[in-house]
């Protein structure tokens, strides 16, 4: 059989094997994170968050049309992210045969010996990679990873196809290709952008005699085409485009659209002439160059879809570029701001002024014509000169990471950072803990799935080699319970690291051009990542998602080091048998390795965690309710349950920070499903671009400090034009001003309150039947004034419309000073009017307002736990969150039932969460201790107590893994 036939049918057979194991370990509903969300738009092909992924979402929707009924859905959806991903796992086979060809045979036939030696390099490597922590964690989600890395696969695996071919006749056209796949994977992810630097150096490298002059020039050139793919066709396409549109709309007359579609036709006339006049005048690399641009260009024009589907008034629709201007905005991810690059602050630097940037515009209509109304300004902040740096690493001046910097660096209050320090962060935080870190835990071993920021005891790389990792993270098997046994503790012995770096040496010596060309890709996909991204501490979550890219490129060097393994064999064993040998253990020591290390902490085929978190909180909502919510995983589930489950569609989900732009507020105006409007006080004129983006609050010496007032009068008086009603700023112009932080809403009477099902009867007797709180001092911002319009104008028609707050809303913070008036449903929160009475100093928590009866029956018979209630699902540190929250509700609704003398309820509430939230599924930390006390309070002495021993053997374990720590280790 010839080489190419075995190198097709085994490459093919493992990416079969890699696609069948995500999908048997795929989760079958949704995921937390951004994964609701992208299942949501998938289902009506719906706008997802900036920059959209609108190609993602189309080859989505392709696979949710073959659902038999909308409960299924996820499992198609998510099996597109398994097939992409086994996909990956074929190229980046076929990438590290062609590597180890070159090295073995050259442009001849591989003997059978060779032949061989190759497909066990390529196995080894496309298997190391299936299990490697990073990518088998987004191969079984319906996350854009998995398909944006295909695209990074496939593109790197054409540009060598290019290289074998590039002497015949119509070779280039892969050139065509590769530049169409780099437009395409614009619509899914940018990772892919960063194949350009080694597709250049193969193009240098097969085209030029190789210099270390024309090398590095290739090189530069190479960052030079990123950038202006990244910037001049991304960016400025929308941008410019933008430009024309308001000059026809707002010069000429002409409608909306006109001016963008304008643009697009001279912008392709002109590339068309270009690309017709290179051709004529024989300018070889301009023509191709010009096609590559086009061809860019057209797999870049999926975004058209995202503005498409804006117009049509689609349910999810986040940021909503109907137009051009929107769109820029989209693709350019402005709502989440940018990270200074080469020159920038220190988180000390001053603010010495705020320079304005830009122009916010509105599309309205004007005397019956299309018009971009002028509707704010974007501003920048502008720091003193002398305090800034060049290449700012520790620039982000928010209190907790300016925190973070002082002790990371040994800082004190008020102390100027050096050039030293911010070198320091750079090297010890950027690189070491949110890259070389993460890298580790694909090839070296991981310690646990905590999140840490520096500490032995969370999220350390590990080997499982003792006298290593001790003096770092000290003894592991000293650790509690959720530590030592810790499912993400996975220890490879530096195995997969080794291989690796035997076959980056390898290929150093039998083909250094190539390992150029990989060490490129693997430092732009890592490294350069990590400079780009310059990245504040204390992240939500870990980002090693974000570095997938260099533990792809160092897969290829885990395969050719089955070459180097081989060439060490061959002393040993003699003839033959050497290979069989050398990839058997290959095998076993590395993938098989992994796999084994690896899959109780990445099976997620039982899990049902983020759908039945949202099922319990739509399902703790009243009828038609609007529920605010306060972050991804608060949010996308239930959009998730919504849109493609189709259930309890009369929630309006209204996310609080997203509740201060206008494009969010226009959305919540309208229905959406079976979820009316939700009226709010101002009018669109009031909120347009950043229009009462931070309302101040100035005291009015005619107000009595004593006094309280209507906010729905209130609500009027902040958006008022009249003068009178106004102050005037420093920049000279006048604005509006909150003139008391005391307001009241209008109430209902105890008998509507119980009618309305608001009010317990039995709690009648005592509440304060009224509504009063205090703003904080200073002001607000827009999306606190949009609730406080809301809560004025649901009270003013009589509270038919129910407020409820998600479980991620802490419920004993005065929010807004709404602390008092929030009753606890379940796991969600109920605005009501009225507030409980309490004892002066008596804690919040036992004093809390509980519906006791509908939260008792909500835990008991309706809210599902997503396969905790069994000892076979790993759940991660942040499925476990969602746990927390559980066991400190069940506690506080314990300990009120125990109040009213229900103890038997009481146990039998927390024996329900005990079952259904096993030791395995989440071990008993403190949050256990509150049920422990709830047992003790109900009179379960018995229970109390074993849970007791079970918390402290647990903390027992903790302090004697603590004296295994050297003193540094444990500051």
């Amino acid at each position: 059989m010839k080489y190419n036939r075995i190198n097709n049918i085994t490459g093919w057979i493992t990416g079969g094997i890699a696609y069948l194991v995500y999908l048997l370990t795929m989760e079958p509903t949704a995921s937390f994170w951004d994964c609701g969300e992208f299942l949501a738009c998938a289902g009506k092909l719906e706008v997802g968050h900036s920059p959209g992924a609108p190609l993602f979402m189309m080859m989505q929707r392709i696979f949710a049309m073959f659902s038999p009924s909308p409960a299924r859905t996820a499992i198609f959806v998510n099996s597109f992210s398994a097939l992409t991903s086994g996909l990956t796992i074929l190229f980046l086979f076929w990438t590290i045969t062609h590597f180890a060809k070159k090295i073995l045979s050259g442009d001849n036939e591989p003997d059978g010996k060779n032949t061989w030696l190759i497909m066990g390099a390529g196995l080894v490597g496309a298997l190391a990679y299936t299990f490697s922590d990073t990518f088998w964690f987004s191969a079984v989600e319906a996350e854009v990873y998995g398909t944006s890395s295909f695209f990074t696969a496939i593109t790197f695996w054409a540009i060598l196809r290019w290289e074998r071919a590039a002497n015949q006749k119509h070779a280039d056209r892969w050139l065509v290709l590769i530049a169409y796949l780099i437009g395409l994977s614009i619509g899914v992810h940018l990772l892919n952008l960063l194949c350009i630097p080694p597709i250049i150096m193969v193009w240098y490298f097969k085209r030029y005699t190789f210099s270390y002059k024309g090398a590095i020039a290739a090189f530069f050139a190479s960052c030079a085409i990123l950038g202006f793919v990244q910037f001049g066709i991304i960016q400025y396409i929308p941008k410019y485009a933008a430009k024309f549109d308001i000059s026809f709309t707002n010069s000429f007359g002409m409608p909306f659209d006109v001016g963008s579609i304008t643009f697009l036709v001279l912008l392709t006339a002109l590339l068309v002439w270009l690309l017709l006049w290179a051709k004529k005048k024989g300018r070889y690399l301009l023509h191709t160059g010009v096609l590559s641009v086009l061809f860019i260009i057209i797999g870049y024009a999926s975004y058209i879809v995202p503005v498409i589907r804006a117009r049509a008034g689609v349910p999810i629709d986040m940021t909503s570029p109907n137009n051009a201007f929107s769109l820029d905005a989209y693709v350019s991810r402005e709502q989440f701001g940018q990270q200074p690059l080469f020159t920038g602050p220190d988180y000390t630097s001053p603010v010495v002024s705020v320079a304005k940037t830009g122009i916010e515009y509105s599309q309205v209509q004007q005397n019956g014509k299309d018009h971009y109304e002028e509707t704010g300004v974007k501003r920048e902040a502008v720091y003193d000169p002398n305090t800034t740096r060049f290449f700012p690493r520790i620039w982000d001046n928010s209190e907790g990471h300016s925190q973070f910097y002082r002790s990371f660096l040994g800082l004190q209050e008020g102390e100027t950072p050096s050039s030293a320090n911010n070198l320091e962060y750079f090297l010890g935080y950027q690189m070491n803990w949110l890259w070389w870190r993460y890298f580790m835990w694909n090839y070296a071993g991981r310690q646990n799935d905590l999140e840490g920021q520096g500490e032995a005891k969370n999220g350390n790389w590990i080997s499982g080699i003792k006298v290593l990792d001790k003096p770092r993270v000290g003894d592991i098997d000293k650790m509690s319970n959720g530590y030592r046994d810790n499912p993400a503790r996975n220890q490879l012995y530096f195995l997969p690291l080794i291989l690796g770096l035997l076959g980056m040496v390898y290929q150093i010596i039998h083909g250094r051009k190539d390992w150029l060309v990989v060490l490129i890709f693997f430092f732009f996909t890592g490294a350069a990542i990590g400079i780009f991204l310059n990245m504040a501490p204390l992240q939500p979550r870990e980002r090693d998602y974000a570095f997938a890219g260099c533990t792809y490129a160092f897969a290829m060097w885990i395969g050719l080091g089955v070459l180097q393994a081989y060439q060490w064999m061959q002393k040993l064993v003699k003839g033959g048998p050497a290979i069989a040998v050398t990839i058997t253990l290959c095998l076993v020591a590395v993938p098989a390795l992994m796999a084994k290390e690896e899959w109780d902490d990445h099976d997620r085929s039982k899990k049902t965690l983020a759908r039945d978190t949202a099922y319990n909180v739509l399902e703790s909502c009243a009828p038609n309710a609007i529920l605010l919510t306060f972050g991804d995983n608060d949010t996308y589930p239930l959009w998730y349950l919504q849109e493609m489950e189709g259930l309890r569609r009369d929630v309006r989900i209204m996310i609080v920070t997203l509740v201060g732009t206008d494009w969010f507020i226009d959305e919540m105006q309208s229905k959406v499903n079976d979820a009316d409007a939700i009226p709010m006080v101002w009018q669109r004129d009031d909120y347009l671009g950043n229009r009462h983006e931070y309302v101040r609050y100035y005291k009015d010496p005619k107000l009595p400090d004593d006094k309280y007032f209507d906010l729905y009068d209130i609500c009027k008086f902040i958006v008022s034009k009249d003068p009178q009603n106004q102050l005037q700023n420093n920049e000279g112009d006048r604005e509006n001003y909150f003139p008391t932080r005391n307001f009241y809403v209008t109430g209902l009477s105890k008998e509507d309150l119980i009618k309305n099902g608001m009010l317990n009867p039995a709690d009648s007797s005592n509440i304060v039947n009224e509504m009063k709180f205090q703003l904080p001092q200073g002001g607000v911002y827009k999306n606190d004034v949009a609730l406080l319009n809301i809560i004025a104008a649901i009270s003013k028609e009589g509270w038919k419309r129910p407020i409820y707050f998600s479980g991620g809303f802490p419920g004993n913070e005065n929010y807004l000073g709404l602390g008092s008036y929030l009753k606890q449903e379940g796991a969600t929160y109920r605005l009501v009017p009225y507030r409980l009475m309490t004892a002066p100093g008596q804690d919040r928590r036992d004093a809390s307002n509980i519906d006791l009866d509908k939260s008792y029956n909500l835990f008991m018979n309706t809210y599902k736990w997503g396969g905790a209630t069994g000892n076979n699902v790993y759940f991660d540190e942040k499925n476990r969150v969602m746990f927390m929250a559980y066991r400190i509700y069940a506690s506080n609704i314990a300990d009120r039932l125990s109040d009213k003398g229900r103890n038997a309820d009481a146990v039998r509430l927390l024996d329900k969460v005990m079952e259904s939230i096993t030791e395995h599924s989440y071990n008993y930390d403190m949050t256990a201790y509150y049920m422990a006390i709830s047992y003790y309070r109900a009179g379960a002495k018995d229970r109390g107590a074993a849970l007791a021993n079970k918390i402290a053997k647990n903390s027992e374990d903790d302090i004697n893994w603590l004296m295994t720590l050297d003193d540094n280790q444990k500051e």
